[in-house]
């Protein structure tokens, strides 16, 4: 039987890894997590944690790439169904908030997220955001859909909008009730940025 190649056994200690600390810090929280728990549950030693991340928060900020990729995806899919452009920018926005119903989001990006890696407008994934939200904003200006208003100053608006939207929601005592009033004034909001008929 022949051995697998380094780079795949890497990939493979890393998904390990990924995987059991995603599931500690999704039911247990950041705090709780044990290195030591999630290192068993992968099969692998404290030192392949060490090797592949250099501690528990470099662990943490790979599970939130994950999870945010995964986010993204579904978000992209949400998007792409709309009948129009308008509305796959309202539906994917509007996705973004309700996914802070789900507890894997809430704990992990939404909660632990910005206690352990500060201010999520900060974190490398957020440029991407900005720049896809900027660029939508852009072509809805162009085809005349929206005002005459700064396309990134909008996405910048609308981004943390959406983030302290689901930020609520998340540490809501009753987030479903929570996400029925962020949603509805939030729709509300993103229709102000609509060109208006005249």
């Amino acid at each position: 039987m022949a051995h697998k190649p380094r780079k795949e056994m890497i990939a493979e200690t890393r998904a390990k890894l990924v995987s059991a600390a995603r599931q500690a810090f999704g039911t247990a929280g950041y705090a709780e997590a044990s290195m030591d728990d999630f290192t068993a549950a992968a099969g692998l030693t404290r030192g392949a944690l060490y090797h592949h991340f250099g501690d528990k928060k470099g662990l943490f900020e790979a599970v939130i790439a994950e999870i945010d990729a995964e986010m993204n995806e579904r978000l992209c899919a949400v998007s792409a169904k709309a009948t129009n452009r308008w509305q796959g920018f309202v539906d994917e926005s509007v996705a973004y908030i309700e996914m802070a119903l789900e507890p894997e989001i809430q704990r992990i990006m939404l909660r632990d997220g910005p206690a352990v890696l500060g201010d999520p407008s900060q974190w490398p994934n957020a440029n991407a955001c900005i720049s896809s939200m900027t660029r939508s904003l852009t072509i809805l200006k162009e085809e005349g859909r929206v005002g005459d208003i700064d396309p990134e100053a909008a996405a910048r608006l609308v981004s943390g909008a959406s983030l302290y939207a689901a930020q609520w929601i998340a540490n809501a005592d009753d987030p479903a009730a929570t996400s029925k009033k962020a949603v509805k004034a939030f729709k509300t909001l993103l229709n102000g940025l609509l060109a208006e008929k005249g």
